[in-house]
């Protein structure tokens, strides 16, 4: 890893798409200032609707709540008017049994004075008895009709009370006739004054000003009770007239004016009475009782009250009496007729309010009722709108944007979702807007894959011919160093091709950038140990690493060679940081179901926020960018790490810096049981065992430590620690006790690893054996058919005493050449293979 690494460089976070999922898709989006209530134009999509339907609804209760209350202050006006009428009947009845116990108690009262005893005063009270409990119970009557009326109207309650302590003065007037020595005038002038105060009751209802027609009908009745009153009045003079015998000193001034009044009295009815009314009048005044009564009042009236000759009595009460009941009778139908007329008013009045009230609460549900559909159907379109946009930007896109980020081979289809508004106004045009983003938004981002992709092409088809031409400079190497015998250039020679090696893992790096795995792979599993030392011969500075502890652990053949170069990437890294003169610490150990390796250092260290921030990439592995470049060695090894499953964590030591790399479980295997073939390489090669390693230092110092934990070879005249590489470690390691190894090698093989093809040894075919051909036409060869002869080992009745081996140098030169005809052919992305006739083609692959 390079050196921006260790001071903490933050690299790009790329943010995985389950944080862009939310609980619902209506995250608040933050607004890039702070909203204000006071802002019109801040205020979210559902407080306008609201207020666009409130405020018109408000303003339309209010002007239907003004009209709705003057109709229904003009129907309960009409209420209580047809009310006071109605009670008229009570009022007019009570009215009429006071005068009729006012005008006997007139007549009486001078029979009263002249009563010798107290037994004649009983048996004239006797007399007027029933006409005081006839008022008394229309008294009661009205009482009982009058107590609902007595909180509607003010002015109507006052003049009740006025009336109700008229009457109740009248009662103490009976109580105290016979007691105290009261003239005739108080008597019956009370008897006036309650009558009066029921007159001006029956008067008090009031329609209105724009009523007139109620006012003309309250107005009849009372004019007629007003004429009956002043005929009662005339009555009582001369029926007390009558009983006394002669008219009074006072007679001859009051009987004109009461008759004058009753006459204007009428008048007065019959301007406001109507025809039917007029004509009732005339038609009564045409009975022979109302005839009698009037002749014999006429004829009183006319004869003055000079003369000595009254009315009889007992006559003229019968008479008078007669009319007064005809009176009576008249007033109760204007009284009746003008209180069907109010009733009639006020039902009009209240059927006109409920419908008022019924329309403007129909006309009001109806408005509310369009407002909230119609608002209800934009906050919907907005809400889904919204939430598309939403989903777009934080779920969809993302995701898509993810896709197209992590693909490796083919650039994977992306659906955009439709529109969900499909309305034609603006709120759906505005909902294609946003789908047409996303879309190009989408083209964007596949033309950026496809870009990626071609780039990652670029690096893995430049790295895959840099892999070759280092695999040829290894090869050119190993050719140098079996033919030097100067150990100094020996030693200059091994220097350069571990130098080679390092080229090689910084190819496969540009593999990893490109997102494409290894080609260096196991069939079997490896020995942790034998992992770590291949990791610590790929560094530059390998003499420094000390393996203190490592658990007897295998590893699965296909992670080896990820492992190693995950490995290899924080051991250079540790040591580069890290002075010369100091070591680094290697252990391995199990914890839990999986492994812990731990790789220490006392280097520079890195402070905390850059210590964070490492971790956060090993933790998530970033995009491939120029950042990554720059920090290939954090970057590979995170993305390492990720394939596998593995933890990386770097932790502050003491004096240093703690990797601490945690195996999982999966990774782990079981060791691999002895066999006595030679392990097959992953190409279908034989592999040759390692090279001899030779360390002769000359001084003490870091330089005599141990090459990645194995005991130097001796060679003569070299100074210096001679570097190895990874195939160099693991091959022993893989390899079966029989000589056989696991790993492949640009040298030929050993005499120990191919047979002697002798007498006894059986002879490869001259005919390729093959399994026919498959869909393309190029034949399918049999695993190990070919090598059957070669790799069957001689049994002891079978070996010959004398064999020819082969050249090892041949074989060698052999399998270095095939092994360069398979690497360029994986450097090659070659789709489809031309296949020529069968037989065209030379076992060395020309024609």
């Amino acid at each position: 890893m390079g050196e921006e690494e260790r001071v903490g460089v933050g690299p790009e976070q790329a943010h995985g798409v389950s944080q862009h999922r939310r609980r619902r898709f209506d995250v608040r989006v933050v607004p890039h200032r702070r909203r204000s209530a006071l802002r019109l134009r801040d205020w979210r999509m559902r407080t306008k609707l609201a207020t666009v339907l409130v405020i018109p609804s408000v303003a339309f209760l209010v002007l239907a709540g003004v009209q709705t209350e003057s109709l229904v202050s003009r129907a309960s006006v009409l209420g209580d008017f047809a009310a006071q009428v109605g009670i008229g009947r009570e009022i007019t009845t009570l009215t009429h049994r006071l005068q009729m116990e006012r005008d006997r108690t007139a007549g009486e009262l001078p029979a009263l004075r002249d009563a010798a005893d107290e037994e004649a005063s009983e048996e004239r009270l006797a007399v007027l008895q029933p006409y005081r409990d006839a008022a008394d119970q229309a008294a009661a009557e009205l009482r009982a009709a009058a107590e609902p009326l007595a909180e509607a109207d003010a002015s109507w309650r006052d003049v009740y009370v006025v009336a109700s302590q008229a009457y109740q003065q009248v009662g103490y007037i009976r109580n105290t006739m016979t007691t105290v020595v009261l003239s005739d005038d108080t008597i019956i002038g009370n008897y006036h004054r309650a009558i009066d105060a029921l007159l001006n009751l029956l008067a008090q209802p009031t329609p209105g000003a724009d009523r007139p027609e109620l006012a003309d009908a309250v107005l009849r009745y009372v004019q007629f009770a007003r004429a009956k009153e002043l005929s009662s009045r005339v009555r009582a003079e001369l029926y007390a007239a009558a009983r006394a015998g002669s008219y009074d000193s006072e007679d001859a001034a009051q009987l004109p004016d009461l008759r004058a009044r009753q006459l204007t009295a009428l008048g007065a009815f019959r301007i406001a009475a109507t025809s039917a009314q007029v004509t009732r009048y005339d038609e009564m005044s045409l009975d022979p009782a109302f005839i009698a009564a009037s002749r014999m009042e006429e004829q009183a009236l006319s004869q003055g009250t000079s003369g000595s000759a009254v009315l009889d009595a007992e006559q003229w009460w019968t008479a008078s009496e007669a009319r007064h009941e005809l009176l009576q009778g008249f007033e109760a139908d204007v009284l009746s007729a003008s209180a069907r007329q109010a009733d009639d008013a006020s039902e009009t009045q209240l059927r006109e309010t409920l419908l008022v009230v019924g329309v403007i609460i129909t006309v009001l549900l109806v408005a509310v009722l369009i407002s909230v559909l119609i608002g209800r159907s934009l906050a919907r379109s907005i809400r889904l709108l919204r939430s598309q946009a939403l989903r777009i930007a934080q779920i969809e896109l993302p995701e898509a944007l993810a896709r197209l980020r992590s693909v490796s081979g083919g650039v994977p289809p992306i659906d955009v979702s439709p529109a969900v508004v499909r309305s034609l106004d603006e709120i759906g045009e505005l909902a294609e807007a946003f789908v047409a983003v996303h879309r190009s938004a989408v083209g964007v981002a596949v033309e950026q894959a496809n870009m990626r992709r071609n780039v990652n092409a670029m690096f893995i088809n430049l790295a895959r011919r840099s892999q070759v031409l280092v695999e040829r400079q290894l090869e050119l190497l190993d050719d140098l160093e079996r033919e030097e015998g100067d150990p100094e250039q020996l030693e200059n020679l091994f220097k350069l091709d571990h130098l080679a090696a390092r080229m090689r893992r910084n190819d496969e790096s540009l593999l990893v950038l490109a997102g494409t795995e290894s080609t260096r792979r196991w069939n079997r599993p490896i020995g942790l140990s034998a992992v770590l030392l291949a990791a610590s011969a790929e560094i530059e500075q390998y003499q420094r690493v000390r393996h203190e502890a490592v658990a007897d652990l295998h590893v699965v053949g296909h992670a080896v060679g990820e492992l190693v170069h995950l490995l290899a990437e924080l051991l250079e890294n540790a040591t580069a940081f890290s002075r010369p003169d100091t070591i680094v610490q290697v252990m391995a150990r199990v914890e839990g179901s999986g492994a812990v390796i731990e790789i220490a250092d006392q280097g520079l260290g890195m402070s905390p926020a850059a210590l964070a921030e490492a971790n956060a990439v090993l933790a998530a592995p970033p995009a491939a960018d120029v950042a990554a470049v720059e920090r290939m060695g954090l970057f590979v090894v995170s993305h390492l790490a990720a394939r596998h499953g593995i933890e990386v964590r770097l932790h502050g030591g003491a004096g240093g810096l703690v990797a601490r790399v945690r195996l999982p479980r999966p990774l782990l295997a079981e060791a691999p049981p002895p066999s006595l073939d030679p392990v097959p390489s992953p190409r279908g090669l034989p592999v040759a065992t390692p090279r001899p390693v030779a360390v002769a230092p000359a001084d003490p110092g870091p330089a005599d430590l141990p090459v990645a934990g194995r005991r130097p070879t001796t060679v003569p005249r070299q100074a210096h620690p001679v570097p190895v590489r990874a195939e160099d470690v693991l091959a022993p390691a893989a390899a079966p006790a029989s000589g056989g190894s696991g790993w492949w090698s640009r040298e030929g093989p050993s005499s120990s690893v191919v047979p002697a093809v002798g007498a006894g040894a059986p002879a490869p075919p001259a005919v390729p054996v093959t399994a026919g051909t498959n869909e393309r036409g190029l034949p399918m060869r049999v695993p190990m058919a070919q090598l059957s002869a070669v790799t069957q080992p001689a049994r002891p009745e079978q070996q010959s005493t004398a064999r020819d081996d082969p050249d090892p140098e041949a074989v060698g030169g052999m399998l270095s050449r095939l092994y360069s005809g398979v690497r360029r052919a994986e450097s090659e992305e070659t789709t489809e293979i031309p296949v020529p006739p069968l037989g065209a083609w030379s076992e060395g692959g020309r024609k």
